[in-house]
Formats: structure tokens, C-alpha cells, sequence
């Protein structure tokens, strides 16, 4: 039981991008880590030791936040996930940053999630297809045509500064 509490803790980092990355909004990104890591500790002997504990705990949190979605749009079918606030700024950065942001979350949920898993946290092709439910090429797939939009969108056309970053972070 310790050494899957340890395991749990050195995974926090993981979840808490990922978690940021799906919903897109700080404080909801926090109770999905939390719970999370409650449903993880209560469900300890489904932990298969010697398989990857971050994929299993990524689709944990997948799967709640697919929960929390499907709760929010039967409580009300106009509600949506909070958008944090972007304040515009003189630095030319911070404006870039807020374009690949406003980009990112154009994407289909599906393109998001893809690259959400492979470029920011790190996850291979293959353990982003086992924590989304789908085969390998179709998480390459969306990968690449998350890409395509990001270069589109951000009117970069092949050359988009934020495109080297991610396929280095893929690589």
C-alpha cells in the first residue's frame, strides 16, 4: 500500500496537466485530480502492480471528467466549462500564448485530447490509445491533424512556432 501511495504522489505532477488541459479551467482541473486520487486509493486492488500506473490513473481522470461533462449537460443544457481569463498584455508572448490557447481550444475534443496526451503529457502513442479507447493510428491521427489545424488557425501555414516545440516534446 505504500509503494502505490508513492506512486500515486509522483504521479500528481502528470495529472495536473492533463487535468488543465481537459478542462480548461484551473479549479475544476484540482477536483478532478482529487477525485481522481480518492477513486484510485479506494480502488487499489483493481491496480494491476507492474503496469503503468500513470495511463491507469490518466484514464481515471478521463473518465471523470467524461462524467463531469455528461452531469453538467443534464443539469443544464447551456452550461459549459468556465474559460479562465486571458488578459491581454503589451508583451508579444503573452499574445502568442493567448492565440495557441484560443486555437487549442477550437480543436475537436478528440484533437485535443489526442495531443493534450502525447505532446504535453508525454504519454506514447500507444498508452494515449489505451487511455482513450481507440487504436494506435487513430491517436496518431488526431495527433497529426491537431497540428494541421494549430498551423492553420494560427495562420503559420507550415511554419508555426508552436508546432517544432510539440513534435520535440512527441519526438
Amino acid at each position: 500500500m505504500a509503494q502505490f501511495q508513492e506512486l500515486l504522489v509522483e504521479n500528481l505532477p502528470h495529472l495536473h496537466r492533463f487535468a488543465r488541459l481537459l478542462a480548461r479551467d484551473p479549479s475544476l482541473a484540482d477536483d478532478l485530480v482529487q477525485e481522481t486520487a480518492l477513486r484510485a486509493l479506494c480502488n487499489t486492488d483493481k491496480f494491476m502492480p507492474g503496469t503503468n500506473m500513470r495511463a491507469w490513473l490518466a484514464t481515471i481522470l478521463r473518465n471523470q471528467f467524461c462524467n463531469e461533462l455528461r452531469l453538467r449537460s443534464r443539469v443544464s443544457r447551456f452550461a459549459a466549462l468556465p474559460q479562465s481569463e486571458v488578459h491581454p498584455s503589451e508583451q508579444e508572448s503573452k499574445l502568442e500564448m493567448r492565440d495557441f490557447e484560443r486555437a487549442f481550444k477550437a480543436l475537436p475534443a478528440p484533437q485535443r485530447e489526442a495531443l493534450s496526451l502525447v505532446a504535453a503529457s508525454g504519454f506514447s502513442y500507444e498508452d494515449a490509445a489505451n487511455i482513450v479507447g481507440c487504436a494506435k493510428g487513430t491517436v496518431k491521427s488526431r495527433v497529426s491533424r491537431a497540428r494541421t489545424e494549430l498551423d492553420r488557425r494560427l495562420g503559420r501555414g507550415g511554419d508555426n512556432l508552436f508546432a517544432s516545440p510539440i513534435k520535440k516534446i512527441a519526438a
